[in-house]
């Protein structure tokens, strides 16, 4: 059994930051890609960043600039520094990440519940 439990969102002003932490465990035996999506009402669920094992990151052109994805060093956290928030940035941000449970097990994808950030004055 795999869990991705996230942490981090709330409310904040337009021009602030938030941070979001997003942990892995569990039956876990190696973690690939993890990432941030994001999922605003009324729209579909978008790329926010992903970040491999390997440390190479990808963002939505949308974030490029304002937000950072990192993992620790035990690479079964992830990380997403949210800085100059906009209230568009408003959404549930889900963590999704490829783990591989056992040596001979295959790859899943996995989810988190969601945490909502919403950006307000």
């Amino acid at each position: 059994q795999v869990q991705l439990v996230e942490s981090g969102g709330g409310l904040v002003q337009p021009g602030g930051s938030l941070r979001l932490s997003c942990a892995a465990s569990g039956s876990i035996f190696s973690i690939y890609t993890m990432g941030w999506y994001r999922q605003a009402p009324g729209k579909q669920r978008e790329l926010v960043a992903k970040i491999t094992n390997g440390g190479n990151t990808n963002y939505a052109d949308s974030v490029k600039g304002k937000f950072t994805i990192s993992r620790d060093n035990a690479k079964t956290t992830v990380y997403l520094q949210m800085n100059s928030l906009k209230p568009e940035d408003t959404a549930v941000y889900y963590c999704n990440a490829n783990i591989v449970s056992s040596s001979s097990s295959p790859v899943r994808n996995y989810w988190g519940q969601g945490t909502q950030v919403t950006v307000s004055s």
